[in-house]
């Protein structure tokens, strides 16, 4: 019993001394500081009977890691505490090469869900989707793991394998999936042309330089297309986000000097930020159709959200995630990390999207588009060619519109069948109808 109560003073003291050195997370009144001190009494209490009673010897740092998880896991879904190896995966994963799956992952109710798989990663060529929830990794159940425990059991050396158990809308029961991990090579942004003037740029996930390579393949865009970009689809579909200042970076390549990007509220000072976009090089004030979806958070709800209030762009596609929280990652002298929500987001106008979204201004579902089949009654039906004695078009006063080749949204296999990119296309081309008159730089004007 004696050695007992000396344990838990020991205890006791340890876990005061680290309280009291981290005044700086501390903001309680010395009135308040008595209930304080009684929960950390009684946690000492448990720690001591554990360490005493419990049918095998337990480490101490092993039962307070497990405290500080489970006390930022009551917080919300995206606080943590990463060891000394999880935090510098997370160091890895900003500069986008990483070993494992290629999945964002987030808790919701106790259960593991998809925010969205990393495309061209095991688990977007498996064909895992945003949502599903993921019940088992190998044999063990997920109820209750954590996000960093989730991320252990996942990441592994190349070419072994790991088997997810899956639900999903539309299941009848859980669907196994056996993945092949590899190493992740997130390319964060890709680019290309649809049409003449028409671009297509893809951001996978928000690292360290995906502003600037923005910037290269919106250039290298541009003068592909001779000089003249006539309407932009900017995909944010299925992209978890990533890095704050990088939103702010992508963002404000789209908007003049002075125009607020995202502002942020939290309890300290330093949580209370307004994003402004900055000088540097600016697009043409040519259309943009934004296109989101239900795996579209974070950094890319942003984007998307800074867009839509400037009236910069319109937002197609369906609800995105509602990720509308800011983390704060704070190293520890031990070499871990902590992973705090330290503010809330908002949008220019004020609006507040968490555990809400962005609302596409036009609502496309996406659509599984059959390949197109020949159709043989098109070719039996008569046309003016076809009369006998007809006239033949003497006009020689307008080159043909006839194309040799035709263009890539109808050849390419990642665009032909995409509804959603087609329908985008299809309304930035019906902007340069409308508009009749395009400037000589070849943009054209927005609607006002």
């Amino acid at each position: 019993m004696k050695n007992r109560k000396i344990n838990k003073v020991v205890i006791f003291a340890l876990i005061l001394s680290l309280i009291l050195s981290a005044s700086f997370f501390v903001h309680k009144s010395v009135a308040d500081s008595g209930k304080d001190y009684e929960s950390i009494e009684l946690f000492t209490d448990v720690l001591a009977i554990v360490k005493k009673s419990y049918v095998e010897e337990v480490d101490t740092k092993k039962l307070i890691n497990g405290a500080i998880n489970g006390m930022l896991a009551a917080l919300d879904p995206h606080s943590s505490f990463m060891t000394p190896d999880a935090f510098k995966d997370l160091k890895i994963d900003t500069k986008g090469s990483f070993g494992g799956l290629g999945i964002e992952i987030s808790v919701k109710d106790g259960m593991l869900i998809v925010i969205s798989p990393i495309e061209d990663t095991p688990a977007y060529k498996a064909g895992i989707k945003p949502n599903d929830q993921i019940l088992k990794i190998d044999d063990k159940f997920t109820k209750d793991l954590t996000i960093n425990d989730a991320v252990k059991k996942m990441r592994g050396p190349k070419g072994s394998t790991v088997t997810l158990t899956i639900m999903r809308e539309g299941f009848d029961k859980p669907k196994e999936f056996t993945l092949v991990r590899d190493v992740i090579q997130v390319k964060s942004v890709k680019f290309k042309t649809l049409d003449d003037g028409y671009v297509y740029v893809r951001i996978a996930q928000f690292q360290e330089k995906t502003g600037e390579d923005l910037e290269k393949a919106l250039q290298s865009l541009t003068e592909a297309n001779n000089g003249k970009i006539k309407g932009l689809v900017l995909d944010l579909r299925s992209d978890p986000g990533g890095l704050l200042d990088q939103a702010k970076r992508v963002a404000e390549q789209f908007l003049p000097e002075g125009k607020l990007i995202v502002y942020t509220q939290g309890r300290e000072k330093d949580s209370n930020m307004r994003l402004v976009s900055g000088p540097g090089n600016k697009q043409p004030d040519y259309p943009i159709v934004a296109l989101i979806n239900s795996g579209s958070a974070s950094a890319s709800e942003i984007v998307a959200g800074a867009l839509q209030d400037h009236r910069r762009a319109v937002i197609m596609g369906v609800q995105s995630f509602g990720k509308g929280s800011v983390q704060t990652i704070i190293p520890l002298p031990d070499g871990s990390g902590l992973r705090l929500t330290t503010a809330r987001y908002y949008t220019p106008s004020g609006r507040s999207i968490q555990a809400k979204g962005i609302t596409p201004d036009i609502i496309v579902e996406r659509v599984e588009l059959a390949p197109a089949k020949d159709n043989k009654m098109d070719s039996l039906l008569l046309r003016e060619k076809d009369l006998e004695n007809h006239f033949e078009n003497t006009d020689k006063g307008k080159p043909s519109d006839t194309k040799d080749t035709l263009p890539p949204y109808k050849t390419d296999p990642l665009i032909k069948n995409d509804y959603q990119v087609l329908r985008a296309l299809d309304l930035l081309k019906g902007w340069n109808i409308l508009n009749k008159e395009v400037s000589d730089n070849g943009v054209a004007n927005k609607p006002k």
